[in-house]
């Protein structure tokens, strides 16, 4: 039976040819309830965005904000919006999430109009409406919570509803609408958005900047950049773009500006090729933003980073620089993915990540010929997606969405790193010309337009004769992963093994899948393919071999919970690279289950593992493991006592990288784990100069982390250490954000104490990196007996935490409140939480599930016996 929501949303789902004669009947039905207007309710509702949808076209905004050169001075603002009507039956309501007295001025059609102001709409009443053509301007006060302000600059991030709470607008992402956009700025302040600018004039101590018309596009992607920021401007291989960024390391751009400019052209040139159109905007450029929320946002035409995720420190890693490259291919690749084919509801804003992933990677790949891109597949993908996958809060890649304001949660490790996954496997279904045609047809169909999941499955259908809808049940519309297990045959004429798939969840799903086991000796591997496809597929052309010597998903390309067998590490030197991430991630799945290696012998081999490797994707998976085993899964004494064996051979490992990055990389595992006197001494005379390390360079960033690390672990210095640090760091963005989270690493628990209490406060959460990195410092594992009080108030908070932060606030929050803890009280914690809370929000309820994940499996670890 399919609830009234769900057949709501089916027709939306449906491509465009079959929903022409839908979309009359859904008006027609609007149009009998004239007398029965739309509830008012919170958020963007999907009844109310279908409605407007079906009655709402031609959109236009002429946008006016007026920024003070104070932080605390308002910003005011004008909107002038035009739209075209099919009738006036009912009352329109107009999204805006701040207070009613914000509105100052109404007029609709020319008529000064009083409108009705609750739960987060402007509800004009229908007899101020007419069929066809209808404007409506509005003077108001721009809210400021998705404006992100500094003291010298600020920036928009509106993704995804967040737009209604700066300006009355229609925030759904089938709205699509062109923007006319005008700042009045400070005269020393500059600006960027999705379209050119058109006048630039100065008066004094303002400036006002006016752009020319926008491309259509949705609301979630209109921007804008403004303030003390330094301008670039280039034209690569015939393109011209432009750059603002507010860097003060002079050598750090230069070495990094024709790298990131390169990268964009290049992504450009080869987006164009594979879709075979344009690119389709007025404008390319990009801002570098200090702290920004995420490593990147696709923002029409003006793509806003974190800029230490493009301008990097001097002796990149392998792996800093492909991150680079797929960060800035991801976020170019949107501009197709996304931006010009949206999804029409945000049920689907997987769809636009998997595809900017998918693509960034076919992008980047040929650029780093020395790179095993099956390995760097695995490794950035793979355990991510075990991370949700195998918990109780696992969610389907596409879930149900009843509203825009729970839109954020969609986001997650799933649409990241669980659907390239799918996607690959999709991919090998239909065949890689298929599946690039079929893309193609689907960018054509719906350019500036809007589609859904079910539009691309119609399209690639075509390409096979497989039931993608079928397959895509298991595959996209369901969590969890599958479980394997061997079993032995029975009799002489039986196959060697049987591989038997099993659903956790009890519903007998299969996961239709092919992948490579591998035989492992100390001649090498031997692959023998597997199709999975049944709850019990044979295994034939094995012999007679050792059990101990199977590597399962030997290819990389298998997904599931798979058998591991820590024998298997012997052979270490005479496997593939793949083979080697493959074991570490299945042996770390199958240690996090209760199952062999424990984790102190565990410890040992990637300790042994990290001595020996040299491929830098294999060590960043090591290095990545080893800390959690250290500081979660390792009782007390064991932990202290294994200490000193730790940093020594962590240190000794770090003098003898021959690569200045891969020394970094040492460098930085050994200021996690070190906790003894003599470690924490030469992480000291590190940081102070005393002690110099050849081939280890620390940027700034890298001194300020230092200095968080060695303030909670010498208390008696802390003030001193974290006082020096100031004072030398020249960037005055870094000042400001080490200013914010110095009483993190204070030596007073009431300090601590009153700073945690103050994350309360909206205000304090404004620069959500900064509170993030504050409670990395205040749930350090060193300090869990004095911080774990702090777990029930930030669950408490979560609710809050979802309404005012942004899209992955709410996750990181839970994860830096609850992963360093493996203590049976803060378990109970987090279960009296859930007790007390029979009806939480399904949504938060799974990211609690997820972020404690790691704490119930530790605790069941180290306390076996505890129910």
């Amino acid at each position: 039976m399919t609830s009234p929501i769900g057949i709501q949303q089916d027709w939306r789902m449906l491509p465009l040819h079959r929903t022409a004669l839908l979309l009359i009947v859904s008006t027609v039905i609007l149009k009998g309830c004239s007398g029965s207007p739309l509830p008012v309710v919170s958020g963007v509702t999907l009844e109310l965005a279908q409605h407007r949808s079906a009655t709402i076209s031609d959109i236009n905004y002429r946008l006016h904000f007026s920024i003070p050169e104070r932080i605390e001075g308002p910003v005011n603002a004008h909107a002038d919006i035009t739209f075209m009507l099919t009738d006036n039956f009912l009352p329109l309501q107009l999204d805006f999430r701040e207070s009613p007295d914000r509105i100052k001025k109404v007029v609709s059609n020319g008529v000064a109009t009083p409108v009705s102001i609750s739960d987060e709409h402007l509800v004009l009443p229908a007899s101020v409406l007419q069929p066809g053509s209808n404007r409506l301007e509005i003077d108001f006060v721009a809210g400021d919570s998705s404006l992100n302000r500094n003291p010298e600059f600020l920036y928009t991030l509106f993704v995804p509803d967040r737009a209604r709470t700066a300006f009355p607008l229609f925030d759904q992402p089938d709205l699509k609408a062109r923007y006319e956009l005008t700042l009045e700025l400070p005269a020393a302040w500059i600006a960027m958005s999705a379209a050119p600018v058109a006048s630039d004039n100065i008066s004094g101590e303002r400036r006002t900047v006016t752009f020319r018309r926008s491309d259509l596009m949705s609301s979630y992607l209109f921007s804008f950049v403004a303030g003390r920021f330094e301008l670039v401007e280039r034209v690569v291989d015939g393109r011209s773009m432009t750059l603002l960024h507010r860097e003060t390391d002079a050598e750090k751009l230069r070495r990094n500006i024709d790298a990131v400019f390169q990268l964009h052209a290049d992504s450009l040139a080869w987006l164009e090729e594979f879709t075979a159109i344009d690119y389709p905007y007025q404008k390319f450029g990009f801002a570098l933003i200090p702290d920004f929320q995420y490593g990147g946002m696709e923002h029409v035409g003006a793509i806003q980073y974190r800029a230490t995720s493009l301008l990097l420190d001097e002796a990149p890693s392998d792996n800093e620089l492909l991150s680079r490259a797929g960060l800035i291919a991801h976020e170019t690749a949107h501009m197709w993915f996304g931006n010009l084919v949206t999804m029409r509801w945000f049920n689907d804003v997987w769809t636009k990540e998997v595809f900017a992933n998918f693509m960034a990677a076919k992008i980047v790949n040929p650029q780093f010929p020395d790179i095993d891109h099956d390995l760097n597949f695995l490794v950035r993908h793979y355990p991510s997606a075990y991370s949700v996958d195998r918990t109780p809060g696992a969610n389907a890649i596409r879930q149900h969405l009843p509203n825009l304001n729970e839109a954020g949660q969609m986001y997650g490790a799933i649409i990241y790193n669980k659907a390239p996954i799918m996607m690959r496997e999709l991919e090998s279904l239909i065949g890689a010309d298929n599946f690039r045609d079929g893309l193609q047809e689907y960018l054509d169909t719906f350019a500036f337009s809007n589609a859904g999941w079910p539009d691309l499955i119609d399209i690639l259908q075509q390409q096979t004769a497989d039931d993608l809808a079928a397959w895509s049940e298991v595959w996209v519309n369901s969590p969890g992963r599958p479980e394997f297990s061997l079993a032995s045959a029975r009799a002489p004429d039986e196959p060697d093994l049987i591989l038997q798939q099993r659903d956790p969840s009890g519903a007998g799903r299969i996961w239709p899948q092919a992948f490579e086991l591998g035989v492992t000796s100390s001649g090498g591997t031997r692959r023998v393919p597997v199709l999975s496809s049944a709850a019990a597929t044979p295994i034939d052309s094995l012999g007679d071999v050792d059990v101990d010597a199977l590597i399962f998903s030997a290819d990389g390309r298998g997904y599931g919970r798979f058998p591991a067998f820590f024998p298997v590490l012997r052979h270490w030197q005479f496997m593939s690279d793949v083979e080697q991430g493959a074991t570490l991630i299945n042996l770390h799945e199958q240690m996090l289950d209760g199952g062999e290696p424990a984790p102190g012998d565990y410890l040992q081999a990637l300790l042994t593992i990290v001595e020996l490797e040299d491929n830098e994707l294999l060590l960043n998976l090591a290095v990545g493991q080893l800390e959690p085993v250290f500081w979660q899964l390792l009782p007390e004494q064991v932990r202290m006592h294994a200490a000193a064996d730790v940093e020594r051979r962590l240190w000794d490992a770090m003098l003898a990288q021959p690569a200045d990055s891969t020394k970094k990389m040492f460098f930085k595992a050994f200021a996690a784990l070190a906790i003894s006197k003599a470690g924490v001494s030469n992480l000291y005379e590190v940081w102070t100069g005393e002690q110099n390390v050849s081939g280890l360079v620390l940027s700034e960033n890298d001194r300020i982390a230092l200095a968080e690390a060695l303030a909670i672990r010498m208390p008696e210095s802390a003030d001193a250490i974290i006082s020096a640090q100031l004072a030398q760091t020249e960037n005055p963005d870094s000042v400001r954000r080490l200013t914010f989270v110095a009483p993190s690493v204070s030596a007073s628990q009431q300090v601590r104490d009153r700073f945690f209490s103050s994350l309360a406060e909206p205000e304090m959460r404004t620069t959500e990196s900064w509170v993030l990195a504050a409670l990395r410092n205040l749930h350090h594992p060193l300090r869990r007996g004095e911080s774990e009080h702090y777990l029930r108030p930030a669950l408490d908070l979560l609710q809050e935490i979802q309404i005012t932060g942004d899209i992955f606030f709410p996750k990181r929050w839970l994860d830096e409140n609850l992963k360093n803890y493996n203590s049976a009280t803060a378990k109970q914690t987090v279960d009296l939480f859930l007790a007390e809370h029979p009806d939480y929000n399904e949504q938060l309820l799974m990211k609690i599930r997820q972020s404690a994940d790691t704490l119930y499996r530790a605790n069941k670890i180290l306390q076996p016996d505890t129910p």
